[in-house]
């Protein structure tokens, strides 16, 4: 009983701090989001269901919920493959080890909204990269102004950023795995491949799991890279389900349908994240 009552104690101010900063504000937003008038307790009414109709009933929401579910699955799967590469190389190499773990960090490190900014001079009309493509003989890319070319700069933006934590993720995670089966593996004839897929990937389950959810979620509530690059355009082509909450909340000042939104959108979150974890509790 001392012991529970010990641990409670270290719990309490934990819990309290969550309670206000994280579980208070979901479960006001949750309500917020069947009520409509302004944002304040006496202009707020009751409209049950209504805001969640609109959404379903909606043609912009169904759009940017579909270029959310695309730059999602296009930005996710290289985010965890090219880190992944990068982590077994570089843990197998002799020099600059060090130097070249470094160098991919740094963009995890870097602030997103001048990252943004970089990209938008690289791919603007006159920028590097058409002055690239005209030095092979292609004609230049309106990149930011296309809605086909668009959101590939979004996710080009969003991989980069993302490159460098994972690297490292997995880097830990290959120093967990013991060199021993190697060692016996390479006596048994196994080839690189055979090792990597026999060994490495399943040594590197839970740390796959853990960046394929951290990855998930840092890109499903991308804002960022939509506010600096694109704002959502053209034609509502990049806007995310993140910034669409956020036009309407703090520009079209409809705090309930804003709200109505951002609930999805942690209901559709929590479902990938327990997909994910399902998936790997259902390997052999």
């Amino acid at each position: 009983m001392q012991n529970r009552l010990t641990a409670w104690g270290f719990l309490f101010p934990a819990l309290v701090l969550l309670t206000i900063f994280v579980f208070g504000p979901i479960i006001y937003v949750a309500i917020l989001s069947f009520t409509a008038g302004s944002f304040t307790p006496t202009g707020m009414y009751w409209v049950g269901w209504q805001n969640y109709a609109r959404l379903l009933a909606s043609p912009d929401f169904w759009q940017v919920l579909g270029n959310t579910l695309y730059f999602t699955v296009a930005t996710v799967i290289p985010s965890l493959v090219i880190p992944l590469g990068l982590a077994v190389g570089l843990n197998q190499a002799m020099v600059g080890r060090t130097f070249l773990r470094t160098i991919y960090f740094l963009p995890s490190v870097a602030s997103i909204v001048a990252a943004g900014l970089g990209f938008r001079w690289l791919f603007q009309p006159e920028g590097p990269v058409n002055a690239l493509l005209q030095g092979v003989g292609i004609e230049p890319i309106s990149w930011l102004g296309s809605p086909v070319w668009a959101m590939p700069v979004l996710i080009l933006l969003s991989i980069w950023k993302q490159l460098g934590f994972n690297m490292i993720v997995f880097l830990a995670g290959l120093q967990t795995i013991p060199q021993s089966r190697y060692e016996a593996a390479t006596l048994d004839g196994a080839n690189a491949w055979q090792q990597f897929r026999y060994i490495t990937l399943p040594g590197l389950g839970p740390t796959l799991v853990l960046a394929a959810i951290t990855t998930t979620i840092f890109t499903l509530r991308s804002f960022e890279q939509v506010y600096v690059v694109t704002g959502g355009g053209p034609l509502n082509t990049t806007n995310l389900l993140v910034y669409f909450i956020y036009q309407q909340a703090f520009g079209m000042f409809d705090f309930g349908y804003a709200a109505a939104a951002a609930t999805i959108l942690l209901l559709a979150t929590l479902g990938l994240v327990w997909l994910q974890l399902r998936t790997w509790q259902d390997q052999p």
